[in-house]
């Protein structure tokens, strides 16, 4: 069997697409799969499965949550190796330079197209900065996330993919559960 991450979009936020974390580790292992762990309420799922394919999961796990709580749920779901990348690979780590409780990480479901990635790069909102690295946006906010104007919406609607992000902290407790 083979861990994975799964990063549920936009749950448990402002009261809105409520699910509690016990019930969907009971969901899931009615799907086969073993070593069901959550960290924290904004869905980040850590699970074993025999199944190769990370997008067959994250749509298992969107069927999942519709047919139990009755609406869409985004989903994507990085292998334990993939979430290591993203740690080692930080671009403003290894600068040496920033405030890691202001680094975040943007997961996308999708590479983006060259013309969206374009029109992207011509978009300044310093001192904001963001790296693109494949679909992951590395993404530095002096200001803190909820005052960032390059927020998680922001990337989904000028990439036009689904998008997921989480703070730094967070992406270090899900590598260190997903090698556990």
């Amino acid at each position: 069997m083979k861990r994975y991450v799964a990063l549920l979009r936009g749950i448990n936020v402002s009261g809105q697409k409520k699910i509690k974390m016990a019930e969907l580790r009971a969901h899931l292992a009615e799907l086969g799969w073993q070593d069901i762990q959550t960290y924290v309420q904004s869905g980040n799922v850590i699970f074993e499965s025999d199944a190769g394919d990370r997008q067959v999961l994250g749509s298992q796990i969107e069927k999942k949550i519709l047919e139990k709580y009755g609406f869409d749920v985004a989903v994507l779901v990085k292998s334990g190796e993939e979430l290591r990348y993203i740690l080692e690979n930080n671009p403003f780590i290894k600068r040496g330079q920033e405030d890691t409780s202001r680094l975040y990480v943007t997961l996308l479901a999708n590479q983006p197209t060259p013309e969206a990635l374009k029109k992207l790069e011509t978009i300044d909102h310093s001192p904001e900065e963001f790296i693109l690295d494949g679909q992951t946006i590395f993404f530095f906010s002096p200001n803190g996330y909820g005052k960032a104007k390059m927020s998680n919406n922001f990337f989904e609607q000028k990439l036009k993919v689904a998008a997921t992000t989480r703070n730094w902290n967070t992406i270090n407790k899900l590598v260190a559960m997903a090698e556990n």
